[in-house]
C-alpha cells in the first residue's frame, strides 16, 4: 500500500472553519489502515472553547469512534504546524506521524517555541513532516487575517 496524503480533506476543514468566521485550520486523524477516523476544523468561538482546536476535536473524536485514549499507529494531518496544546495531546494519544502544512514562528509548538517533542517530560515523540499544502495553508490563513483588518 502506498503513502496517501490526507491533507487536501484537513484543508477543506480548514476553509470551512473559516467560512464559520473560525481561523481556518483543519485537521484529520487516520488509522493505521489508512482509514479516517476523524476530521474537524476550529470551533473555538462556536463553542466558546478556547481549546477546541482543529487538532484537538480531531483526536477527542478518534478517541471515541476507537473507544480508547491511544491512537497508536494513526497519523494526524493538520494545515498549521499545532500548538503547544495541541502536541501535548499528540503526544498523549501516541499519534504515531504529524504531517502539517505551514509552520507557525508565533505560535507553534512543534518546530518553533516549546518544541514539546523535545523535551524529556514529552512520553511520545511522533514523526514530523513539515510543508505539506503549505502554500495553501499559508494562503488560507493570510486571507482570513487580512480580511480581519
Amino acid at each position: 500500500m502506498g503513502f496517501t496524503s490526507h491533507m487536501e480533506l484537513a484543508l477543506a476543514e480548514a476553509r470551512a472553519a473559516g467560512k464559520r468566521d473560525e481561523v481556518p485550520v483543519g485537521a484529520v486523524v487516520v488509522g493505521p489502515d489508512g482509514d479516517v477516523l476523524a476530521q474537524a476544523g476550529n470551533r473555538t468561538r462556536e463553542l466558546s472553547d478556547p481549546s477546541a482546536h482543529a487538532e484537538m476535536l480531531a483526536i477527542r473524536s478518534a478517541c471515541a469512534t476507537l473507544e480508547t485514549e491511544r491512537l497508536t499507529g494513526c497519523d494526524l494531518y493538520v494545515t498549521l504546524e499545532p500548538c503547544a496544546m495541541c502536541a501535548g495531546a499528540i503526544a498523549a494519544a501516541r499519534i504515531a506521524r504529524v504531517y502539517f502544512g505551514a509552520c507557525d514562528p508565533k505560535s507553534g509548538g512543534v518546530l518553533h517555541g516549546a518544541r514539546v517533542f523535545d523535551h524529556p517530560q514529552s512520553h511520545h515523540r511522533p514523526e514530523v513532516y513539515d510543508g505539506i499544502a503549505a502554500d495553501e495553508a499559508e494562503a488560507l490563513l493570510r486571507g482570513f487575517f487580512t480580511h480581519k483588518r
